[in-house]
């Protein structure tokens, strides 16, 4: 029973370490305590409910605002939990090994849980992720340019896990190395950072948060040209020469009525705009193709007011945007609202040092990774969070995209149709953020640098190296048990 209170204790300080509440840093103590309920216990059965009971209090708490999914929330979350049941079941009964083994066991396990978590199951996700917690800590989230996010998850585990060992009084050499590499990496990232050649002026933004005619619900008929007209009103508002990069969200165009390439209307109105105000635009809307398929893209308008390229959302979000294994879930009201399936794009596009993401893939390191590879000094995030009302989804959601800026080196436009927007600077810290549901344009400055963050070259490689070591460990150490002397057993 204690260790099951101890659990409870570990997923609740570990949800409230993420926006709205914090601090970030409550992230450390939270898997600690989680950790250290493990370690106390040796039956594998009962640490696989242990963390069972954590994951679904963690997940149940940090993604409350999800039970405006009905169904699907009511799976997703055991499934999340799941997760987290099955490395309990992993690390538990490791406690009497070496303590060099159990910190790899239990670093190396949480690491291979991620990897898997952040994949599968439909695209996996990475709302969660212990790094995530650390956005709101200028300090504390800076060591991602070096590991990334996903990197930073590994460190918190690992301070984490020494803590536990070091309450058990079972610390070694290992713990003293691990203090070691913590410390490297984490002034190693400050150095980096202030070897940087940052500019000091920064290029103007204005971010147009039109929100919808009903901000957080759908009021048809013609939402969709509603909301296109309310952008189009608020930017006729703004003063030439005062716009630089012009910003409309996700969902501020769209349907056949409202859509800069289907509608040539819509397209010259944009256009005059460019034009008139000198300055690039990124317009996001949506596209129908046919009576199962339509297309999430950010349309990219020149300041001359001609279109020079599309990008299409690659990561749709599973029972939002699209239905998988339609046939199986078709039974479930809340899906009628998902009446055709987003058809995927395949790879980023650029408008000169521009690049984008759309939405729920600005919540996965490896589509900004891609973009910024090829070659982005700026990536702007569309959004639209709508669906989830004054929930704390739009807090988090810029924490997520803050860890972006950090891990690339690149300003970050996050541009919600109905809020909250910022523009977020190379070291992850922010400006004014617009409020919820309302009208308002939000204009700012970007420092476009060409920073290559170690991250930018290696990627995710720190989080899969923790999870190699733990395999490679686990494999030697069941070999060794095959081969041992019965009389040794």
């Amino acid at each position: 029973m204690k260790s099951l209170l101890i659990s409870l204790a570990g997923a609740v300080v570990s949800f409230l370490a993420f926006p709205p509440y914090g601090p970030g840093l409550l992230i450390v103590p939270g898997v600690a305590l989680f950790l250290w309920a493990l370690h106390r216990v040796d039956d594998r059965r009962q640490g696989f409910w242990l963390g069972f009971v954590y994951g679904l209090v963690f997940f149940g708490g940090f993604m409350w605002w999800m039970a405006k999914l009905e169904l699907i929330a009511l799976v997703l979350i055991p499934v999340q939990a799941l997760f987290c049941a099955v490395y309990a079941w992993w690390l538990t009964g490791h406690t009497e090994e070496r303590a060099s083994r159990w910190l790899v066991f239990a670093v190396g396990g949480w690491a291979v849980m991620e990897l898997i978590r952040y994949h599968f199951p439909v695209g996996g996700m990475e709302w969660g992720a212990a790094g995530y917690a650390l956005s709101d800590n200028v300090l504390a989230r800076q060591p991602a340019a070096v590991v990334g996010t996903s990197g930073l998850t590994v460190l918190v585990v690992v301070v984490a896990a020494v803590a536990v060992q070091m309450v058990a009084r079972r610390a070694d050499r290992t713990a003293l190395w691990a203090g070691v590499v913590v410390t490297l990496v984490v002034s190693g990232s400050y150095w980096w950072l202030m070897s940087q050649d940052v500019p000091d002026v920064g290029a103007p933004v204005t971010i147009v948060q039109g929100s919808t005619p009903c901000p957080f619900e759908h009021c048809p008929p013609n939402e969709r040209l509603r909301t296109y007209q309310q952008h189009l009103e608020l930017t006729r508002s703004l003063e030439p020469g005062t716009a630089g990069l012009v910003v409309w969200p996700e969902g501020s165009t769209g349907a056949t009525n409202a859509d800069p390439v289907l509608n040539q209307e819509v397209r010259e109105a944009i256009a005059a705009e460019a034009r008139r105000l000198g300055s690039r635009f990124v317009v996001g809307g949506d596209r129908v193709v046919s009576d199962t398929e339509w297309i999430n893209a950010n349309v990219y308008f020149d300041a001359d007011g001609e279109i020079v390229g599309e990008y299409r959302k690659q990561h749709p979000v599973p029972f939002g945007e699209y239905i998988p294994w339609r046939p199986v879930f078709d039974w479930i009201p809340a899906l009628d609202r998902v009446p055709r399936d987003a058809i995927r794009g395949d790879g980023p596009v650029l408008m000169d040092d521009i690049g984008s993401v759309i939405s729920w893939e600005g919540g996965f390191s490896r589509y900004a990774l891609e973009t910024r590879r090829a070659g982005a000094e700026v990536i702007v995030v569309n959004t639209n969070t709508a669906s989830y009302g004054i929930a704390p989804t739009s807090d988090i959601w810029i924490g997520m995209t803050r860890m972006r800026a950090v891990e690339l080196g690149v300003p970050v436009i996050h541009a919600a149709v109905t809020g909250k927007s910022t523009v977020i600077d190379l070291d992850g810290s922010g400006g004014p953020v617009t409020g919820l549901g309302e009208m308002v344009v939000l204009q700012d400055t970007y420092r476009a640098a060409n920073l290559d963050t170690p991250y930018t070259a290696t990627g995710d490689l720190v989080i899969y190296l923790a999870a190699i070591a733990a395999i490679i460990v686990r494999s030697r150490s069941l070999v060794g048990s095959e081969h041992r002397p019965k009389e040794e057993e």
